[in-house]
């Protein structure tokens, strides 16, 4: 196989971490395929690439942070990270990943974007990490390369990042929430405790975000669910603590966000 194009690495402390990227950053190949096991609990600290990293979790959930959001890796899922994107990230649980590092050409995206890995994407990424062991021509493997590059604009995007703000109070409420989201949270509440009108708040909150305060609402109480159903709750349990009525209107609002119902979309993913 081409020299550099593939390698697998261990869970490994910061100084190893940062000996790793500096081989992606003087590797010559024009993609490159990492494997990658961490433990629950474990955080990457910040750093950034030169190239475009297109970051699957092939099993468990990353919380990935960057200065402009946080952006959740359920499996199944990708995270298109843009060259020059600082960021650092949280394993949820015990993570199985499977990184793509390409060019910045070949992949002109001007933002993370949470993207959802197809059975075919899967293949050619499995394709490309491979085992150590395993045979492949030069040509195979650019075939695959070829193909993969092909594809990746082709992937569904889902509305897995959540915008953070930089104003700081308002970032402290927003951490909160995310500790212990509830659909019932109003814009009110949120305004007295800042001290402001709600007509203020609600300025200062699209300022910040660019979305509407229910818009965040709505995508953080599912994006806090998705750790607890990759855990196995019992999704009434994660919908009423979520502040939902009943888990039909969760449900309903998980589908619209993700394409499909919680009982079987991250079921679907793991299998």
């Amino acid at each position: 196989m081409p020299e550099s194009r593939r390698s697998h690495l261990p869970q490994l402390p910061d100084a190893d971490h940062f000996r790793s990227l500096e081989w992606i950053e003087k590797a010559n190949a024009p993609v490159l395929a990492i494997g990658k096991d961490y433990g629950s609990g474990l955080k990457v600290p910040p750093h950034s690439h030169s190239r475009t990293q297109l970051w699957w979790a092939r099993h468990g959930v990353v919380l990935v942070h960057t200065p402009g959001g946080r952006w959740m890796i359920p499996p199944g899922h990708a995270l298109l990270i843009p060259a020059g994107t600082e960021h650092s990230a949280e394993m949820v649980s015990d993570v199985r990943m499977h990184s793509i590092y390409i060019s910045a050409d070949a992949s002109p995206a001007d933002r993370p974007l949470v993207l959802e890995i197809t059975a075919l994407v899967a293949s050619l990424i499995d394709a490309l990490v491979g085992a150590e062991s395993e045979e492949s021509s030069e040509r195979r493997e650019q075939l695959i390369m070829d193909l993969l590059l092909a594809e990746i604009p082709r992937l569904a995007e889902r509305p897995l990042g959540l915008p953070f703000p930089q104003n700081h109070r308002l970032a402290s409420l927003c951490r909160q929430f995310l500790k212990a989201p509830s659909a019932t949270a109003t814009i009110d509440e949120w305004a007295d405790r800042m001290g402001i009108s709600r007509r203020s708040f609600t300025r200062l909150f699209r300022q910040e975000t660019g979305i509407s305060f229910v818009t965040w609402r709505q995508q953080a109480c599912i994006f806090g669910s998705l750790p607890r159903i990759a855990d196995g709750e019992p999704i009434i349990a994660v919908a009423l603590d979520a502040g939902y009525e009943n888990v039909a209107a969760f449900t309903t609002m998980f589908r619209r966000m993700l394409g499909a119902p919680p009982s079987l979309y991250l079921r679907g993913q793991s299998g």
